[in-house]
């Protein structure tokens, strides 16, 4: 079942970019419709997924966070969860009322001063605090931020909305639309010098990774080409909301070969704490160690 978070946002450093989770919720156990494969007897074979990433009745943890980006005077967002008061088809999601916005000011973040909103691509869990609910109207939370999406990834969803899980669309997306400050981008788009999307398609046909370079380091934010820790160890176990569950399949096998063994920092965009890891190869599998010392301490 989710459960708001209440924990400490996590931060770290990349170079010159400081990167802080910010936490909607977290659930336990709730995740099998997404990973079916997953099964309790399965997960706990793979025995460096617990306590963290499962628990010890085989269970997958999993977040469902922000993450705020700071370079110079730049405040960049990516991805912007379930969000409030919106009707949903999974009812854990719908009608939410969590303390999301309170919690980035406390972690010191005022939404008026983002300039960017980076989305990953445009799911339900992804995109629900592009927009608040003000006077019965959706209006944009972040006013003085561009929102970048992938122009593909818009195009697809824009004609092919089918309401799966609600009116994502028409309550997250075209309010910022409507409002003049959505910016269509390449694939490949270069935010800043040290922030660029990457594309990491099969999840969706538009989707985007970020990837940070910075002051001779390296990290990528996954967005949803992965979306546990356990399919680093089963690049085959697909998600049922992978658009494309062979192109996804393949996104996973060639981000793990180039970062295995390296020192890029993977930030998982539903991966409970700790959240971050270096990918390690063990014979014909990759896994998740989280034990990267002060490499990237704030």
């Amino acid at each position: 079942m989710p459960n708001p978070s209440s924990q400490t946002a996590q931060k770290w450093r990349v170079g010159g970019v400081t990167i802080t989770r910010i936490v909607e919720l977290e659930a336990t156990g709730g995740s099998r419709f997404l990973l079916p494969d997953a099964t309790p007897e399965a997960i706990r074979e793979i025995d460096w997924l617990m306590p963290n990433f499962a628990n010890e009745a085989g269970k997958l943890i999993m977040s469902v966070h922000a993450l705020v980006l700071e370079i110079g005077d730049r405040c960049i967002v990516v991805d912007t969860c379930i969000g409030n008061d919106k009707e949903r088809a999974n009812p854990n999601w719908s009608n939410l009322q969590l303390p999301f916005l309170e919690d980035l000011s406390n972690a010191g973040f005022d939404r008026h001063k983002v300039d960017t909103v980076l989305c990953t691509h445009l799911h339900v869990d992804h995109v629900g605090w592009n927009t608040m609910l003000v006077d019965g109207k959706w209006v944009p939370t972040f006013p003085n931020a561009k929102y970048l999406m992938a122009q593909q990834e818009f195009e697809y969803w824009r004609d092919n909305d089918d309401m799966e899980y609600g009116d994502v669309i028409g309550d997250s997306v075209m309010p910022v639309f409507d409002a003049g400050l959505v910016e269509l981008v390449g694939l490949d788009h270069e935010i800043c010098p040290s922030i660029r999307l990457q594309p990491t398609l099969g999840h969706t046909p538009g989707h985007v990774s970020i990837r940070i370079q910075s002051g001779g380091q390296e990290a990528l934010i996954t967005g949803d080409f992965i979306h546990h820790p356990c399919q680093m160890h089963r690049n085959d176990w697909a998600s049922t909301a992978d658009f494309d569950p062979a192109e996804a399949m393949q996104t996973r096998l060639d981000v793990f070969s180039r970062l295995a063994n390296t020192d890029c920092l993977v930030i998982g965009t539903h991966f409970a704490t700790p959240t971050a890891g270096l990918v390690r190869q063990n014979d014909d599998a990759y896994y998740l160690d989280t034990d990267i010392g002060e490499a990237f301490t704030v």
